[in-house]
């Protein structure tokens, strides 16, 4: 029924940068919160950050001033904007977000992308 699909991750150098997109598709009446959250191997999956309909944005401190979340409703779409990249950025990155179906008005859930590899070496 929904679909969440993450691109953009890759293998980038320390200092450089990376944006990720995901893309909600599917029988859609509406998308609250999103995010991205990381797993790193040997970790527990993390939030990265996090942004609200209305644009409030979250983020994990070891991201603050590096990253950044966005997203465009219209193409129900969220970003991840990472620069200044560090070998310890290396996961995988897993998009998520809370949303209502139009078979189900009353009905709020979270669905979660399949992720996508982000490589940061030294």
């Amino acid at each position: 029924q929904v679909q969440l699909v993450e691109s953009g991750g890759g293998l980038v150098q320390g200092g450089g940068s990376l944006r990720l997109s995901c893309v909600a598709s599917g029988n859609i009446f509406s998308i609250n919160t999103m995010g991205w959250y990381r797993q790193a191997p040997g970790k527990e999956r993390e939030l990265v950050a996090s942004i609200t309909r209305g644009g409030r944005t979250n983020s994990a401190d070891s991201v603050k001033g590096r990253f950044t979340i966005s997203r465009d409703d219209a193409k129900k779409t969220v970003y991840l904007q990472m620069n200044s990249l560090k070998p310890e950025d290396t996961a995988v990155y897993y998009c998520n977000a809370y949303i209502i179906l139009r078979t189900n008005l009353v009905l709020e859930r979270d669905y979660w992308g399949q992720g996508t590899q982000v490589t940061v070496s030294s």
